[in-house]
């Protein structure tokens, strides 16, 4: 009979400790830019302030994407900046020469920017390189722009959300149209939340599916305002003007101050969700572990 190979217990707490320690961001966190101040504001999801002014000495910032370690902001001056989500400076000026760049999303190692002034779509590195420029033009004024796997959904003011591929066709141009004003766009899964900014307290949060349907197109009513968007887990966060409220997928009502201190014209957000730590693999019998850190 052979002899099973145990390891060592030290060993198995040495691999934990090793992988637990691998970098990520610690919780959850809100980031958004306020067009006014030119800044980039931090909160905790329950709506505390970790650094109204965690970056400051923008150009009008619009837009806001995160990816892992690094937010990439777009400044009404016609650059996107790239700074650590600890406020950090990497590059303020990683991509210039934009006309009216107003939304990012971000997906892999590409960023996708909406200009309103020229009415495209261009693809950028996260490392700055050109891709392509004018990768979907011919829109008006498209102010939101969200991705998904290989798809992009572009809202534009005129009313409508257009899908195109992250490779630049079309797959249709007014997938959800009669939207009043939208704005901001966020994609969870099947669903698209939209938001229509109609003034003082009469924009909507609008849902829709990716296929076009409409799920319900006052999932949330009386905002003050909106402008961005995001969603994490269950929850929707919205831009409005001087807070954030949180909203849920399904249309409930959470907070709709959640954060209102330094705020003073809140236009795009992020939310940077807990990260899920793959703790140790089955050695020996033991089980698959996954520790999860907590919200603080």
């Amino acid at each position: 009979m052979k002899t099973p190979i145990r390891l060592p217990i030290v060993s198995v707490l040495t691999i934990c400790a090793a992988l637990w320690a691998m970098p990520g961001t610690a919780d959850a966190q809100i980031f958004e830019v306020n067009n006014y101040s030119g800044t980039i504001g931090e909160y905790n999801l329950n709506g505390t302030t970790v650094n109204a002014s965690l970056v400051s000495g923008l150009s009008y910032p619009e837009g806001i994407a995160v990816s892992g370690g690094d937010l990439f902001v777009v400044n009404n001056d016609g650059t996107i900046g790239e700074y650590t989500t600890s406020g950090g400076t990497v590059n303020a000026s990683l991509v210039s020469d934009f006309y009216g760049p107003y939304a990012i999303a971000v997906s892999g190692g590409d960023l996708f920017v909406a200009n309103v002034g020229s009415g495209t779509i261009g693809e950028y590195t996260t490392s700055g390189g050109t891709v392509n420029a004018s990768l979907v033009s011919d829109f008006y004024e498209p102010d939101g722009i969200a991705v998904s796997g290989g798809d992009l959904f572009v809202v534009n003011n005129e009313g409508t959300i257009g899908e195109y591929t992250t490779s630049g066709g079309t797959v249709n141009a007014s997938l959800v149209s009669g939207l009043s004003h939208p704005e901001g766009i966020a994609v969870s899964g099947g669903d698209l939340f939209v938001v229509n900014n109609e003034g003082t307290i009469g924009g909507t949060i609008g849902e829709y599916t990716t296929s076009g349907g409409t799920v319900n197109a006052s999932l949330v009513s009386g905002l003050n305002d909106p402008y961005g968007i995001a969603v994490s887990g269950g929850d929707l966060f919205v831009a409005a003007v001087g807070q954030i409220g949180e909203y849920t997928t399904s249309g409930g009502t959470v907070n709709a101050a959640l954060v209102v201190t330094g705020l003073p014209y809140p236009q795009g957000i992020a939310v940077v969700p807990e990260p899920t730590t793959l703790a140790l693999a089955g050695i020996g019998g033991l089980s698959l572990l996954l520790f999860r850190r907590r919200r603080k």
